[in-house]
């Protein structure tokens, strides 16, 4: 079973993320299992969005321990996130304009790190960053498929479908040339 967690602030979008990761999923054939978390009910405080995604139905009701992967779109929350959810096997996309090396000091996880906020801003969409990231992180799962999840943010994005669509694509195509480089 896929364990993912999203964490962001309120406001930034990882409840959304996490809904369109699984219907994405869910798209694919998987039995899906989503459900938020929020420290207090107002904007920048933590938001968490669990996920579970599995071939068989999903029979548990219980958080996530530990992540298979993690997607933290605020960086400033990173190592609350891997010190309490991840372990060396749990990947970890981050939001953020350093380097992958720059996390170092956090322990030996294995970290990517895709700039979310300077891809929206080049493809028009500001300081919205859910489809760039769902497009890195899926670049880095290696799943959902990413045909089904551009799919799905063009269904599913209120405005701006053309620009969404760049934003994630062009993540995706990011984070698969960057763990080309890592082999």
């Amino acid at each position: 079973m896929l364990q993912i967690l999203i964490q962001g602030r309120g406001g930034q979008g990882a409840q959304t993320a996490g809904n369109l990761l699984a219907r994405t999923f869910f798209a694919e054939g998987k039995y899906v299992q989503t459900f938020a978390t929020y420290g207090g009910a107002r904007r920048g405080t933590p938001v968490n969005s669990f996920l579970l995604a599995d071939d068989k139905p999903i029979r548990r009701r219980c958080s996530i321990e530990r992540a298979g992967a993690i997607l933290c779109f605020d960086d400033s929350l990173l190592p609350g996130l891997v010190s309490q959810f991840a372990d060396q096997e749990t990947l970890v996309v981050v939001n953020s304009r350093r380097s992958a090396e720059a996390y170092a000091s956090l322990g030996d996880y294995k970290i990517i790190t895709i700039d979310g906020i300077g891809i929206a801003q080049k493809n028009g969409m500001g300081r919205i960053i859910n489809s760039a990231l769902l497009g890195a992180f899926a670049g880095a799962l290696g799943q959902p498929a990413m045909a089904k999840l551009l799919q799905v943010v063009e269904e599913t994005a209120p405005v701006k479908k053309p620009e969404n669509i760049a934003s994630c694509q062009e993540a995706y195509e990011l984070t698969q040339a960057a763990l080309e480089t890592r082999i």
